[in-house]
């Protein structure tokens, strides 16, 4: 039997005959039905049907050319204790590479008792990422713009988009948010799961909204191009946050509440004044998709297909929250997982059902993004909506927010 090792260790290989593979492969006609795409709940009608005669081909001539944006992934280890300090090994550089994506939106932001505490860890967690950069310049690189993107995939990189997942360390303090963009931050999540200087999060039981100093920061940040991410912040936080924004705002990493009601997901009238004002949603991988026990791919369709649905298919893409490099389900991650979820409930930040399987299993490969878009293509979506959900959509989002 293959092992996973034994998978990893072929993945560069693969990688480099994907191409000439996908050139010269043959779809066969009537191999995979197509479906129409409906909103589960039939809140907002049915999806577009697929934009070209190619949709629910096997396998997607597009994706090595494409631009391929997680919102919420790693290299490294991710949705784990410590994920912070141990270099990157080697398998993780390796996947990195086979994966095919052009970058992710890695989370580099500290938490500490205080905002200075905080402060001080978040530039540590920076130092570490300048170090991995530097350790493998043939794999890795930073990006804060669209053109360092689009460079990282002419030298086939993996862009690293340095991100926040709360704002404590700022204090109240915009000095410091002008001194974190000009470090190469370009998306701030405004809170994480609870209440900080800023605004509530989805776990805060009054959903109060923005503070004055909330108000001031997202200004801010539309002015100096930094991108204002709503993922964990409360309903009264997200509406305010997308009213007050001059500009497009992210949900970088959620899922639709009309398909799995959960305190992570968003509401159809929270998607809806996103896209009204450009934005875009990624719909993660984790086991917020559906009431019970691991999520499937096909959930994670639905939630994508509702999304579209709602927002329109501009504004929708990817935000797995997931390690690039496939999760082992042994024994040893149970026992891992199960103390991490109890250590983030007696924090106050675990939300519920954290203690399930933090991914996809169908998905659980580096080349997810890949298998996603045969997912997308097999379900009636034509190659054009699959390029954008892909990434197209978030490289229009930051084009827009990042100048």
């Amino acid at each position: 039997m293959t092992t996973t090792r034994d998978r990893m260790d072929t993945l560069v290989q693969k990688a480099l005959t994907r191409r000439r593979f996908a050139k010269t492969m043959i779809a066969a006609p009537g191999l995979l039905a197509v479906s129409a795409c409906r909103d589960p709940e039939g809140g907002d009608g049915e999806a577009a049907p697929p934009e070209d005669p190619t949709a629910g081909s096997s396998g997607w001539m597009g994706y090595d050319d494409a631009i391929v944006i997680d919102a919420l992934a790693s290299p490294g280890p991710f949705n784990v204790p410590d994920r912070i300090g141990q270099p990157l090994t080697d398998e993780m550089v390796r996947n990195a590479a086979a994966s095919g994506i052009t970058a992710v939106n890695v989370t580099v932001s500290g938490g500490g008792d205080d905002p200075d505490a905080a402060y001080a860890a978040t530039l540590d967690h920076l130092a570490y990422w300048q170090r991995e950069v530097e350790a493998h310049p043939d794999v890795l690189a930073v990006a804060a713009s669209v053109a360092e993107i689009e460079a990282a995939k002419a030298a086939g990189k993996l862009a690293l988009i340095l991100g926040f997942q709360d704002t404590f360390m700022l204090g109240t303090d915009l000095a410091r948010m002008d001194e974190f963009r000009g470090m190469g931050v370009p998306i701030v999540q405004l809170t994480y799961n609870l209440p900080n200087l800023v605004g509530q999060g989805c776990l805060s039981p009054d959903n109060g909204g923005l503070t004055d100093f909330g108000r001031e920061l997202v200004a801010h940040m539309a002015a100096t191009g930094v991108l204002v991410d709503l993922s964990h912040c409360g309903q009264r936080t997200t509406a305010e946050a997308i009213a007050e924004s001059p500009g497009p705002v992210s949900i970088t990493h959620s899922g639709c509440a009309a398909v799995y009601e959960h305190p992570r997901s968003k509401q159809d009238a929270e998607l809806r004044a996103m896209a009204d004002k450009g934005g875009v949603i990624g719909i993660y991988m984790m086991p917020f998709l559906n009431p019970e026990g691991p999520a499937t791919a096909d959930d994670f369709y639905r939630h994508i297909e509702h999304a579209v649905n709602v927002c329109g298919e501009d504004h929708v893409g990817i935000g797995t929250d997931n390690s690039i490099t496939p999760t082992v389900d042994d024994e040893a991650y149970r026992a891992t997982l199960q103390g991490f979820a109890d250590e983030r409930q007696r924090l106050g930040i675990g939300a519920p059902r954290e203690h399930e399987l933090l991914f996809v299993p169908e998905l659980n490969d580096p080349m997810r993004m890949s298998m996603v878009a045969d997912g997308l293509l097999a379900r009636g979506h034509g190659e054009a909506r699959v390029a954008k959900i892909l990434g197209g959509n978030w490289m229009r989002l930051f084009g827009e927010v990042w100048g």
